[in-house]
């Protein structure tokens, strides 16, 4: 083993396992947070008790309660349940976000004692170095650090473009409010009535947001149901025309990498279909029958030839690149069939599914 080899190893082995220890102390702080949220959540939804009492109370002698205790008690009620269910929802992110970084950890770890088990070269009987397995193992580490900066940078556009966009605004319209209470009251109402409705519609958004980030009914329920219900909210944003055709049990269970990575595959090409190749008309044959399971995709729309070849920003966010290496890493494959003649593009995906008991 060369000095040169040895050191490089070495460097490799400190950034990870560097990278591992942040990871920890991340998970650390999050299970911190996850606690504290589930002792508000619990006392949000003891005060809720409480005061759908008091309202149920104040109901059965409506015409007794003075207005000023109506307005309170009702205000209150509104609060109490706005504040569990902003509360609820922050829980169920933290509790993703520790799911994701107790995965990535765990891959990590499984890298670092692969690292130091393996070296970095073995000679050969004529002399040379047999580099195959250490040669592989780096090279996986080179594909996992860029699908994961691809998919950070999409993310990062997605929530400077979305909910940022809208928070930014939000501060806007309240300092707005402010200045209107007193020259215009009823001015001030329309605009917090406004920002009453752009709140409603950003939170919607941010709900939509959490699920394409990890839909938690994909570990209750499986990957078919979890892909009807994400065709159906593409569907209800208008445009586009989905129809999906399941072949096998809808609720066989795989195991929970193969099941993300199908889910993560399928969302990625049908929003390569609507945001970059324009279709308005794609087809889904989701095969779970057999090993290893299948997703065939046809659309209409540019070709894929077409799109690939244009390098704008917003195709690089979409690029097919990234899910190929993803898919390689897991020893699936991605077969692309670009349009020809006014034909439909077709993308498929297979990867292993090892039945998995629950």
């Amino acid at each position: 083993m060369t000095t040169a080899a040895t050191n490089a190893k070495d460097v490799l082995v400190n950034e990870i396992r560097s990278e591992y220890d942040r990871i920890g102390l991340r998970m650390r702080e999050l299970q911190s947070l996850t606690d504290q949220s589930q002792a508000e959540v619990r006392r949000l939804q003891q005060r809720s008790v409480d005061i759908t009492t008091q309202v149920q109370r104040m109901e059965a002698n409506i015409d007794t309660v003075p207005r000023i205790d109506l307005k309170t008690i009702y205000n209150a009620a509104i609060d109490t349940k706005t504040r569990l269910l902003t509360m609820q929802n922050q829980l169920e992110k933290v509790q993703q976000d520790r799911v994701q970084l107790e995965k990535f950890g765990d891959l990590l770890k499984h890298l670092l004692d692969t690292l130091e088990g393996t070296p970095i070269s073995v000679p050969s009987a004529n002399g040379g170095d047999i580099m195959k397995q250490s040669t592989l193992s780096n090279e996986m580490i080179i594909r996992i650090v860029e699908s994961q900066e691809s998919e950070r940078q999409r993310l990062a556009r997605q929530m400077h473009d979305g909910p940022a966009q809208s928070l930014t605004n939000f501060i806007l319209q309240a300092e707005i409010c402010r200045r209107l209470f007193d020259r215009n009251p009823d001015r001030a109402g329309e605009e917090l009535e406004n920002l009453k409705t752009a709140a409603s519609s950003t939170f919607q958004k941010v709900r939509d947001f959490i699920f394409d980030l990890r839909p938690m009914m994909l570990d209750d329920l499986g990957l078919v149901p979890t892909i009807r219900r994400y065709i159906t909210a593409l569907q209800e944003k208008g445009g586009l025309d989905i129809r999906i055709t399941p072949l096998g049990e809808e609720r066989r269970r795989m195991e929970p990498h193969t099941e993300v990575m199908m889910f993560r595959a399928v969302q990625e090409v049908l929003n390569y279909a609507r945001e970059i190749s324009g279709a308005n008309r794609i087809e889904l044959t989701l095969d779970v029958s057999d090993n290893p399971i299948k997703a065939v995709m046809t659309f209409n729309g540019k070709s894929l030839d077409e799109t690939e070849a244009q390098g704008d920003q917003k195709s690089k966010a979409f690029s097919l690149v990234s899910l190929q290496h993803r898919i390689e890493l897991v020893q699936g494959t991605i077969e692309l069939l670009s349009a020809e003649e006014g034909g439909d593009n077709r993308i498929t995906v297979t990867l292993e599914s090892n039945e998995e008991l629950i």
